[in-house]
C-alpha cells in the first residue's frame, strides 16, 4: 500500500529531501550522495517503500532530470564565455575529445559495441562546475584559467548531449546514413530555433510583462517543457532540449529574482527527486558484483581522472599557464554530476528492438562510483590550489564614499565633476528603527559633504481619494518630520520624499535613480525563509533593481557610538575590498578602529597565510584615511563560528551579501546566512547592483 499510494510516496520523498542532505553535509559529503543512499535504502533492496516504476516517482524523476539539465544550461556564464571565447573553445575541445577517446578505448577494451563505447566516451567528456562556489568565494573567478574552464562547460556539455542523441537514435532502431543526416539536420534546425527563438521571445515577453514575476516564472517553465517536448518530436532525448532551453533563456533571466525562483523550485524539489530515483535504480547485488569485478569501474574512474588531467596539461602548454592554474582547471573539470548522470540514466533506459539496453548495469554502477569519487575529490583539489591563483587588483586608494564603489568595480571615474552632491536615500518605515537609520545616513553624507533623502512609500490604491491612502500619507509626513529633525542635529541637508507606488522595492529603486543617489541605506527585514525564497523580500528586490550600492543595516545602538568595526575578509574580490573601504570610511567618522578578520582552514600552508596577510596589509594601508586598521588571522575550519565568537567584542560587523550555487542547482550553505542569524551586534550588509 505504501509503495502504491502517490500521496504517501510523495510524503516520503519530501521527508528524505528535507532531512538527509543536511546530515551528509555535516560529514562534509555532498548532499546528493545522501539522496542516492536514501534511494538505495528505500528501494527494492532495502525497505521497499518506494518503487522506481510507480507513476509518482517516474513523473517527479523525469521533471527533475530535465530541470537538472535546464539549470546546468542556465548556470553557464555566457558573459565569462564571451570574454575568453577562443581559449574556452580550445580547452573545451581538449577536455571533450581526450576523455571521449579514452572512453571509447575503455568501451572497446571491455567488449562493448562501437555505439556503446562512443556513448561511454561522451559520459566522460562533460563536466559539472561543482566547485564554482569555491573559486567564487576565493575571489579568483576573474583569473583567466578559471574563466576559460567555466566557458569550456558550454562546449563539453553541448557536445556530450549531441553524441548522446546520436547514440540513442542509432541504438533505438534501424539507422542508416540518411537517417543520421536527417537527425543531424533536424537537430541543427531545432537548436537554432530554440537558442535564438526562445531568446527573442523571452526578451519580448519580459519587456512587455514588466514586473509580473509570476507570469515570467510560468513563461520560463513553459519554455523548458516546450523545448523538451520539441526534442522528443524530432527524435532526440528531452534533456538535450532542456539544456538548450537553459542556454536560450540565460541572457533573458540574467540575475533577476525570477531566476532565483526558477532555481529554487528545482533545487529543493525536482532535482533531489531525480537523485533519489537514481538510488532506487541501484541493484545492490549487481552493484556489489560490479565492484567485485573492479576492473571496469577502475578503468572508468582512472580514465576520467587521467584524461581530464591530460587535457588540462595540454591547455597549460598551449596557453602558458602555471602549475596552480593547471591543477585548478583539472579539478574544476573533474566532477561528473549533472549531464553525466542524466545522460547515463537515459542510456540505461534505452532499449533496442531486441530488448537490449544501450549500457548495462555495470556501466551505470561505475558511473555512480565515478560521480561519488569526482564530486568529493574535485572540490577538495580546487580548494587546495585555487587559493594560490592571482587576479589583477583594482586600485582602491580612496578616501571618498562617492568613488570607492566605481573603483571597486574596476570602472574609470568620469573626468567631469558630477552635477549633484553625494546623495544617500533612506527608506523609512518603522518608527522604532528610524532614528538610527537616519543617523547612519547623516554620518556618511556629512563625511562626503552631501545630502540625505528620507523616503517614505505609501502603497497605492485604485482611487487616489481612498481614506486608507490619505491616512497612510498622513503617517508618512509624520515620519518625515522626525527625519528632518534628526538631520538638522547632524547639520546635514535633507530632501524628504513621499512616493505612492504599488511595489515598495521598485519605489525605493526608482526614487534612488531619480535622485541620482550614490547609496541606499535600508533597515533590516525579517521576511526570510520559504516565503521570502519563493516570492522574495524588499531587500532582495532592491539589491536586484538598484543602480547603486545598498547598505542593509541592523543597528542595535546609535551609529555615533560605534568604536570597533569587524570586517570578515575571505578573498580579494573588488567588492570585498570595497567593503573594507566602506568600514574605514565609517570608522573615520567616529575615529573608530577597524579589524580585518581572515579565517583559514587547518590545511592552508603557513606561507600562503603569510602571503594573504601581507596582501591584506597592503590593501588596508592604501586608504588615504588615518584609520586604525589591524589584521587578525585565525586558523579554524568553522568560519561562521569564529566570526560569531570574535564579533562579541565589536560594535559593528560589515559583510557582503553573496549567494553561491552549484551548477547542478543544489544550494550551497553560505557563511553569511549562518553568521547573521546569531550575531548579537549591529550589522551592515553591503550589496552591489545585480547581486
Amino acid at each position: 500500500m505504501l509503495a502504491q499510494s502517490p500521496i504517501i510516496a510523495f510524503t516520503i520523498l519530501i521527508l528524505v529531501i528535507f532531512t538527509v542532505p543536511p546530515i551528509f553535509e555535516r560529514f562534509r559529503l555532498p548532499g546528493l550522495v545522501g539522496l542516492l543512499v536514501a534511494g538505495v535504502v528505500l528501494g527494492q533492496n532495502g525497505l521497499n517503500l518506494l518503487n522506481s516504476e510507480s507513476e509518482t516517482i517516474k513523473l517527479l524523476s523525469e521533471i527533475g532530470k530535465v530541470y537538472l539539465m535546464f539549470v546546468a544550461g542556465l548556470e553557464i556564464d555566457l558573459e565569462q564565455f564571451r570574454k575568453t571565447r577562443n581559449r574556452s573553445i580550445g580547452f573545451g575541445t581538449l577536455t571533450f575529445l581526450v576523455p571521449l577517446i579514452t572512453g571509447i578505448f575503455i568501451g572497446r577494451l571491455f567488449n562493448f559495441s562501437w555505439n556503446a563505447s562512443v556513448l561511454i566516451g561522451s559520459l566522460l567528456a562533460s563536466h559539472t562546475l561543482l566547485a564554482y562556489p569555491i573559486v567564487s568565494r576565493l575571489g579568483v573567478v576573474t583569473n583567466e584559467a578559471v574563466t576559460v574552464t567555466i566557458g569550456a562547460t558550454i562546449f563539453t556539455d553541448t557536445g556530450a548531449l549531441l553524441v548522446l542523441a546520436i547514440c540513442v537514435g542509432i541504438h533505438a532502431g534501424e539507422f542508416t546514413a540518411l537517417s543520421l543526416v536527417t537527425l543531424l539536420a533536424g537537430l541543427a534546425i531545432y537548436s537554432i530555433v530554440v537558442l535564438f527563438g526562445f531568446d527573442w521571445l523571452g526578451k519580448e515577453f519580459f519587456r512587455r510583462s514588466g514586473d509580473e514575476q509570476g507570469n515570467q516564472f510560468l513563461f520560463i517553465l513553459l519554455a523548458l517543457f516546450i523545448a523538451s517536448v520539441g526534442a522528443q518530436v524530432i527524435g532526440v532525448e528531452k534533456i538535450v532540449g532542456a539544456f538548450l532551453a537553459g542556454l536560450a533563456v540565460n541572457d533573458v533571466l540574467g540575475r533577476s529574482p525570477v531566476r532565483e525562483k526558477v532555481e529554487f523550485v528545482g533545487s529543493v524539489l525536482f532535482i533531489p527527486c531525480f537523485f533519489v530515483d537514481m538510488g532506487l535504480l541501484i541493484d545492490i547485488p549487481a552493484f556489489v558484483k560490479t565492484l567485485s569485478s573492479v576492473w571496469l569501474t577502475l578503468a572508468i574512474v582512472v580514465g576520467l581522472i587521467g584524461s581530464k588531467f591530460v587535457a588540462a596539461f595540454l591547455a597549460k602548454l598551449l596557453y602558458r599557464y602555471n602549475n596552480a592554474e593547471l591543477l585548478t582547471m583539472w579539478s574544476l573539470s573533474l566532477p561528473q554530476v549533472a549531464a553525466t548522470l542524466a545522460a547515463t540514466l537515459v542510456a540505461y533506459k534505452t532499449f533496442n528492438s531486441a530488448g537490449e539496453r544501450l549500457i548495462n548495469e555495470g556501466v551505470l554502477n561505475s558511473v555512480i562510483v565515478l560521480m561519488l569519487v569526482t564530486a568529493i575529490i574535485g572540490p577538495i583539489i580546487t580548494s587546495r590550489f585555487a587559493t594560490t591563483l592571482t587576479v589583477p587588483q583594482a586600485n582602491l586608494a580612496t578616501n571618498k564614499l562617492s568613488s570607492w564603489w566605481q573603483n571597486s568595480m574596476g570602472e574609470v571615474e568620469e573626468q567631469t565633476p558630477t552635477p549633484s552632491p553625494f546623495t544617500v536615500v533612506v527608506p523609512i518605515y518603522n518608527p522604532k528603527t528610524q532614528r538610527y537609520l537616519i543617523e547612519m545616513a547623516a554620518l556618511l553624507a556629512r563625511h562626503e559633504s552631501g545630502r540625505i533623502v528620507p523616503l517614505v512609500i505609501a502603497v497605492g490604491r485604485v482611487h487616489m481619494d481612498d481614506p486608507q491612502l490619505n491616512a497612510a500619507l498622513s503617517q508618512c509626513r509624520q515620519r518625515l518630520e522626525g527625519a528632518l529633525e534628526i538631520s538638522q542635529e547632524f547639520g546635514v541637508e535633507a530632501s524628504p520624499a513621499v512616493r505612492i507606488d504599488d511595489d515598495v522595492a521598485l519605489g525605493i529603486s526608482r526614487t534612488s535613480r531619480e535622485e541620482n543617489a550614490n547609496l541606499v541605506v535600508m533597515g533590516w527585514s525579517r521576511n526570510t525563509g520559504l516565503r521570502a525564497r519563493l516570492f522574495g523580500n524588499v531587500i532582495d528586490s532592491v539589491f536586484w533593481s538598484s543602480h547603486c550600492p545598498v547598505a542593509v543595516t541592523r543597528l542595535l545602538n546609535s551609529p555615533t557610538k560605534i568604536q570597533r568595526i569587524l570586517v570578515p575578509v575571505g578573498n580579494f574580490t573588488p567588492q570585498t575590498i570595497g567593503a573594507v573601504r566602506f568600514a574605514q570610511i565609517l570608522a573615520d567618522v567616529n575615529q573608530a578602529q577597524v579589524v580585518l578578520l581572515h579565517v583559514c582552514d587547518r590545511r592552508t600552508p603557513q606561507a600562503q597565510v603569510s602571503k594573504f596577510e601581507s596582501q591584506l596589509s597592503e590593501i588596508a594601508s592604501q586608504s588615504k584615511l588615518h584609520v586604525n586598521t589591524s589584521i587578525k588571522t585565525i586558523v579554524n575550519d568553522d568560519i561562521a563560528r569564529v566570526i560569531i565568537r570574535e564579533a562579541e567584542a565589536f560594535d559593528l560587523v560589515v559583510m557582503r551579501s553573496t549567494r553561491y550555487r552549484t551548477a547542478g542547482g543544489l544550494a550551497v550553505s553560505e557563511v553569511t546566512t549562518e553568521v547573521i542569524k546569531e550575531l548579537n551586534c549591529s550589522i551592515v550588509l553591503l550589496g552591489e547592483p545585480h547581486s
